[in-house]
Parts: C-alpha cells; sequence; structure tokens
C-alpha cells in the first residue's frame, strides 16, 4: 500500500513545551520598553493567540488607541524578540518539555511519509529559539513551518504551512491528512479553517473537560500514551487503494 504523505503540525507553548514565566515576562518588558510606561497585571490570555495578536491585547489593556497600538507593533516585535534572546536561561531552567513529546516526536520522526513541522503563534524567531533550547529542532522541518510572523491571523496558517511543504519540499499533501496538535479551542479552530484534523492535549492552561467539549478529533489528558496517539495520527483519513 502507498500511504499518503502526511504532515503533522505541533504548536510549541502548552504543546510542546512548558515556558514558565519567560514568555509572559519577555513581553512586558518589550511592551513597556517601546511604551516607556509600566505594565502592571494586564490579564491578557496569551493561550491560541499569535505573537501580534497578544501584543495589540497587551496595549489595548492598557488603554493605547488601535492605531497607535498598529503604530507601536513593530517596534513591540522587535524588543520582544530581543527579550526572548534574553531569557533563554530563564526558559530552560523554568521551562520543561512535556511528557510524551519526545518519545511521539522520535517515533513519527521514523516513518517516511511524515513530515512534522510546528503552526504556531510566536514570531519565527521566537519559535526557533523556544524549540532550540529544548533540543527539539532536530525533529522539525522549521523551513515549513507556519508562524505568527507568516500572518497574524492564526487561521490561515495552516494553508501557509501546505503552501511552504509543496514549494520548499515537492509535496502536495491533500488538508485532511494534515493533524494540528495544539492545547487549546483556537488551535482547533484554526485546524478546521484548514481543512485539517485536530488533536487538543491539555498540557497547557485549559483543563482536559472544557478541551474535551470543544469537537476537536481527539483530546487526550498529555502526550504520554505514545502508542495510541501514534497509531490515530498515522491512519488514514480516507480508505487508500493499494498499489496497482
Amino acid at each position: 500500500m502507498t500511504r499518503a504523505p502526511k504532515l503533522i503540525l505541533w504548536d510549541v507553548d502548552g504543546t510542546l513545551v512548558w515556558t514558565g514565566p519567560a514568555t509572559r515576562v519577555a513581553f512586558d518588558r518589550a511592551v513597556a520598553s517601546v511604551l516607556q510606561q509600566a505594565i502592571g497585571d494586564h490579564e491578557v490570555s496569551f493561550g491560541g493567540k499569535t505573537d501580534p495578536q497578544i501584543a495589540l491585547e497587551i496595549m489595548s489593556a492598557l488603554s493605547v488607541s488601535d492605531e497607535e497600538a498598529r503604530e507601536h507593533l513593530p517596534g513591540v516585535i522587535q524588543a520582544l524578540e530581543r527579550e526572548m534572546e534574553a531569557a533563554v536561561e530563564l526558559l530552560q531552567r523554568e521551562g520543561r518539555v512535556l511528557p510524551g513529546v519526545l518519545e511521539l516526536l522520535d517515533r513519527l520522526d521514523r516513518w517516511p511519509h511524515v513530515r512534522q513541522s510546528v503552526l504556531t503563534g510566536n514570531t519565527e524567531a521566537n519559535a526557533r529559539l523556544k524549540i532550540a533550547a529544548f533540543g527539539l529542532d532536530g525533529y522539525l522541518d522549521l523551513d515549513i513551518a507556519a508562524f505568527g510572523s507568516d500572518s497574524p491571523d492564526r487561521n490561515q496558517l495552516v494553508q501557509i504551512a501546505l503552501e511552504k511543504c509543496a514549494q520548499l519540499r515537492n509535496r502536495w499533501i491533500a488538508p485532511d491528512d494534515v493533524w494540528v496538535i495544539g492545547d487549546t479551542a483556537l488551535d482547533l479552530a484554526c485546524a478546521r479553517a484548514g481543512g485539517a484534523r485536530c488533536l487538543l492535549v491539555a498540557t497547557g492552561r485549559v483543563p482536559f473537560e472544557e478541551l474535551e467539549m470543544a469537537g476537536a478529533d481527539a483530546t487526550f489528558p498529555d502526550l504520554s500514551e505514545v502508542d495510541e496517539i501514534e497509531h490515530l495520527l498515522l491512519a488514514p483519513a480516507v480508505t487508500e487503494p493499494s498499489s496497482p
């Protein structure tokens, strides 16, 4: 049987890794440095959002007008990337790779018809930094990844990853042979917008019971059930005909 090529798109924060306080600290310092004001407790949720979206929401919480916030946005993103680079030691000290991730990455890496990358709201620089900080970059084809710096609209990112895969790797993959693995209902919305399947995992900030109600193709407390999850991700989307 000829296996249809598959694309596994991993979210980063809360799915591959837990970053501890590093990301929030970097955002707050970046916004403070550009606005030249104290940030305080803005209570903006980061889960399932792009870095530009988070930055705009923080500025909105600080009563910055939308027009002014968009003018500041490029500077905030540049400052954020500098702050994340400066926070690598904090990231490695307080963060961790989440349960089951390493084994599942390794299992899927052994299948020649499977390509793994990321779909994340992080900018490319921040995603690469976080992934490298925990030694996961060897499993992931980051040249075909879809980042928050590719589009501020996360719902465009599945299509962006598919286009990169076709252009850079000469692989045309059907959307229903794509899995998005994430930890929020926004990851599910992104997958559905791109015609992909979705596995949600409760290793972020959203409880399992809440994620389970979102209606993903599969939901797990974490990724430690490696055999079951590997089988699920490798299963054909439709019945694939045998080669003649």
